[in-house]
């Protein structure tokens, strides 16, 4: 091959990527928040936390909460990252400081697989909520966010954020959540995940040295049933053998996580119940749904019941079509950040 097209190829290599990441490289860091005292009046002498920042402290900070089983690192992605964070994007980066945790139980943040195991606190979102205003308040010191921001788990600790704290922020942006007790078909196959888990004779009280098979299965069975939008999964799989070979190869996929955190994970959202708490929120509240979500439909009516109590709230449903993902619509930020800029725009300061 000519020098010369050698040359662009490497210019190209370098290009592209800084393309597709058009915002500063984040910051990764962590912060041990000491004596950290549980829902359940279980206590640890350290919580590690661990975050990544994108832009200057200097900006106007806006905290952005990630889903179960993921991290930060969740939000990094093309489509919520590189739809959001670049410049003259809504959440620019270069005139906001964005404050991506892990979640505590999740990505380096502290958690059961570090050598407690199932000798861990049972944490709640509550928990998580309370590590995360530590986090910000203690380290960042950060007094006011601009916006809070979550999706899915994350999502539901946005309305926690919203009822607890609520003076910490002008904006609440809770999606793909509901501001009510975690109950019915949600519920219900987050139990399977747990009890999966801990009826697998492998797991043997969270002692195992190998990890047991039930977490992967549980997990792909509760992805297959709350994600993915009835439209897209019929238009990827319209046959069964189109169906076998999805569900095959996500059942042969590595899955690197840990049970013990799987299961705690999930059963974390067991006592998630914000609705007595709505008239204390001060914020503009954005609730961010899609129509074909599995693990929130908007014809139970729950939503649109609860958004009443909140003095300044409003909902974004998203149509359902065979571009959108059911529960997982709102990881893909096209489908909002319009709204979301003119939010940004109007919403008043100081609540």
């Amino acid at each position: 091959m000519p020098k010369i097209k050698l040359l662009l190829l490497a210019i190209a290599a370098f290009a592209f990527p800084a393309l597709a990441a058009d915002y500063p490289a984040p910051l990764e860091g962590t912060y041990t928040a000491r004596d950290f005292k549980f829902s359940t009046g279980e206590t640890l002498p350290e919580v590690r936390l661990a975050y990544r920042t994108i832009g200057e402290p200097s900006g106007e900070p806006i905290l952005i909460l990630h889903g179960t089983a993921g991290s930060g690192a969740n939000m990094l992605t093309p489509t919520v990252a590189g739809e959001l964070f670049g410049p003259g994007q809504a959440l620019d980066a270069m005139k906001y400081y964005l404050i991506i945790p892990d979640a505590l139980g999740h990505g380096k943040s502290s958690k059961p697989s570090d050598g407690l195991k199932a000798k861990f606190p049972k944490y709640n979102y509550d928990d998580m909520v309370d590590a995360q205003y530590r986090l910000l308040t203690e380290h960042l010191k950060v007094k006011r966010l601009r916006m809070v921001i979550g999706n899915s788990m994350g999502g539901m600790q946005a309305w926690i954020w919203a009822s607890k704290y609520p003076d910490m922020m002008d904006i609440a942006v809770p999606m793909a959540s509901m501001p009510s007790e975690m109950s019915s078909r949600n519920w219900m196959l987050r139990r399977l995940i747990t009890d999966s888990i801990r009826n697998d004779p492998e797991w043997k009280g969270g002692d195992y040295t190998t990890q047991p098979k039930s977490a992967q299965f549980a997990s792909v069975f509760f992805g297959v049933a709350t994600n993915g939008g009835d439209q897209a999964l019929y238009k990827a799989a319209p046959t069964r053998a189109k169906a076998d070979a999805i569900l095959d190869a996500r059942l042969k996929a590595p899955f690197p996580a840990d049970a013990n955190d799987v299961l705690y994970q999930w059963d974390s959202s067991r006592d998630y119940n914000p609705s007595p708490g709505l008239e204390k929120i001060k914020a503009t509240v954005l609730a961010i749904n899609a129509a074909d979500d599995e693990r929130n439909p908007p014809s139970t009516g729950v939503m649109d019941r609860e958004i009443q109590r909140v003095k300044k709230g409003r909902v974004l449903l998203i149509p359902a079509s065979p571009e959108t993902a059911g529960h997982g619509t709102t990881g893909n930020a096209k489908f909002y950040k319009k709204e979301l800029a003119e939010l940004l725009q109007s919403a008043p300061r100081g609540n």
